[in-house]
């Protein structure tokens, strides 16, 4: 059985990545999904329209935005039961690299910190006046310390862990948090938000020039199997559906189990953090 069954989900940047395989899984275990992303005509793609299935351009830095995607929900489906801030940028760049970054990381803060803030303001009300809810945030290993390239980055992720741990101890027994910590996840298009592609390096220290030619060899599909296997333990870097699988255990649970926090790595991914 799936206790997804009949719960609503409203999911951040649902239009890619995580968000909309994640949305599409929901779906499939009986979920009525809520589906927010700037781009609907994305969303639309991605995820496809359905009875059970809300869609509604929203910018998780305008609290107006949220809250009216919250009031959809309740009106479309009876409540909110689960909300994803799942929407995210990686703009990652060195001090010296603040001209070029310098507004790509102020986007950052707004949409990594100010978007996960507000989405929980626009549900908590109405989710403390249920009696029950759950909220999910998606950090980062890189929440865990900052490195050389990921500054603010890091600190925007740092910032969800903190929201995360003060709404669970000031909401226990009425709503539970979840923060899903993921390694490097090629495929979701994150990395296209990279200012400085060497600052990369800050996360990998010595296994740098390792990692880039694994990663080299596996997108010019040169790499041996054992690679690309989640059946292996030399599995190098997680398929996004791998953490989506991981991310639904932690969402998939009975209303007194709350899974807090949740990182999740390849066996082989090398990061140092």
């Amino acid at each position: 059985m799936s206790y997804l069954s009949d719960r609503v989900v409203m999911i951040t940047g649902a239009a890619g990545g995580f968000g909309a395989l994640l949305a599409s899984q929901c779906l499939a275990r009986g979920a009525c999904v809520i589906a927010l992303d700037l781009d609907e005509a994305a969303l639309a793609e991605a995820i496809g329209s359905s009875e059970r299935c809300l869609l509604r351009r929203a910018d998780v830095t305008q609290i107006s935005d949220l809250k009216e995607a919250v009031s959809a929900g309740v009106a479309a489906f009876g409540g909110i039961d689960v909300l994803v801030n799942n929407a995210g940028i990686m703009p990652l760049a060195f001090y010296r690299d603040h001209a070029e970054a310098g507004e790509a990381w102020a986007r950052c803060i707004d949409v990594n910190i100010k978007g996960v803030l507000n989405g929980i303001i626009a549900v908590h009300d109405h989710m403390i006046s249920a009696g029950r809810g759950h909220v999910v945030n998606l950090s980062s290993i890189y929440g865990n310390s900052g490195v050389a390239g990921s500054a603010v980055y890091s600190a925007t992720k740092a910032a969800v862990n903190q929201l995360s741990e003060s709404l669970r101890l000031e909401s226990q027994g009425k709503i539970k948090v979840t923060v899903v910590k993921p390694t490097g996840v090629p495929g979701t298009g994150l990395g296209s938000g990279v200012i400085n592609p060497a600052a990369i390096e800050g996360i990998l220290g010595a296994e740098y020039e390792a990692y880039m030619g694994t990663m080299g060899k596996i997108a010019a599909g040169l790499a041996d199997p054992e690679l690309t296997s989640k059946d292996a333990i030399e599995y190098a870097a997680l398929d996004p559906a791998v953490l989506v699988e991981q991310m639904l255990y932690a969402i998939d649970q009975p209303w007194g189990v709350a899974i807090s926090e949740i990182t999740v790595r390849a066996s082989n991914d090398r990061y140092v953090l």
